[in-house]
């Protein structure tokens, strides 16, 4: 159990990233109006919330562009579009995964963009590769984290090992990620116990990146903030790849840092995410995710699942064992 005093204490070291063009994109291929956009960045900017993530920085040979809408490729133009000269507190950042953008061209030097932030996504076993895309958005004068991905799936000795030979990188920030959402309160403690080693080493900060398969987002982001993680990652209305991310409202909620404002998150949900989901949009919790989820597998079954519009759930869990 947590010191009631490092749950509720303010700690201005936190910062809150907002990731629901990016994770959530992967519900709707990235599809937003630049009306919800241009409403997004200002109740960010309303709410104190210190990073939005645009979207991801996609490789244009590898994905289709008629396919997709445009946050998928985070162009720089398309971002001043909605931000200007985006003098605010508010900094944007973008995704770069491992081995799915064209890192070198597609991001340019950061005096000539206005992203601040490149979040590098790669597993355990792309890392180096990772490596050198760190150094390289560190050069061109960006902020650098690093997203190390399905750490549910990885042995604690390779997970060191990764953790290391970041250590020596300029990354800034290590983001612990439960991409399968089958992680528990108590292994976030332990997770953040190896990271924190790392960090503490190489003077690094720490992340998480949580998604909902067993409705434990929350718990989990609230978990690591008490266990000394400064960076958390959540989305408006939960809205994220699958069963959905951790709540913004419900995290801006529960921070006692009074730069951060729950009532334009209200707003926000209210105006605009609530929309999506009468328009058809389909996210968060459901039996096929918690299935998933507690048998540690990658969503993908279970997106297919509601992509079909099944409703048989003992069927599908039949499946999924299969594949155990």
């Amino acid at each position: 159990m947590k010191e009631v005093m490092s749950l509720m204490d303010y700690r201005p070291t936190v910062k809150v990233l907002d990731a629901t063009l990016r994770d959530g994109g992967l519900v709707n291929d990235f599809y937003f109006t630049d009306e919800f956009v241009r409403a997004l960045y200002q109740t960010n900017i309303k709410a104190g919330v210190d990073y939005m993530e645009f979207g991801y920085k996609a490789s244009k040979d590898m994905f289709d562009e008629s396919k997709f809408g445009k946050w998928k490729f985070s162009n720089d133009d398309d971002i001043r579009a909605i931000v200007g000269e985006n003098n605010t507190n508010l900094k944007i950042a973008v995704m770069a995964d491992v081995g799915r953008c064209d890192y070198k061209n597609d991001i340019i030097d950061r005096s000539d963009s206005p992203i601040d932030l490149i979040r590098v996504a790669t597993y355990v076993n792309t890392i180096p590769a990772a490596a050198d895309m760190i150094e390289d958005a560190y050069k061109k004068g960006y902020e650098v984290s690093c997203n190390i991905m399905a750490i549910s799936n990885s042995q604690e000795s390779e997970l060191k090992v990764a953790l290391d030979i970041l250590g020596k990188t300029s990354v800034e920030v290590f983001y612990i990620v439960d991409s399968f959402g089958s992680l528990y309160p108590e292994q976030i403690e332990r997770l953040v116990d190896i990271y924190m080693e790392f960090a503490a080493k190489y003077g690094k900060k720490l992340g998480i990146h949580a998604h909902n398969n067993q409705q434990l987002a929350f718990a989990n982001t609230i978990e690591a903030v008490g266990d000394g993680v400064d960076w958390l990652d959540a989305t408006y209305a939960s809205m994220g790849r699958g069963a959905g991310n951790c709540a913004m409202e419900l995290l801006l909620g529960f921070l006692r840092n009074p730069k951060y404002q729950t009532y334009p998150a209200i707003q926000f949900v209210q105006n605009y995410m609530n929309k999506l989901k009468e328009d058809g949009v389909v996210w968060g919790y459901d039996l096929q995710y918690m299935m998933t989820g507690q048998l540690n597998q990658h969503p993908r079954t279970a997106i297919q699942f509601t992509k079909d519009k099944r409703t048989d759930y003992a069927e599908f869990y039949k499946e999924v064992v299969a594949l155990d």
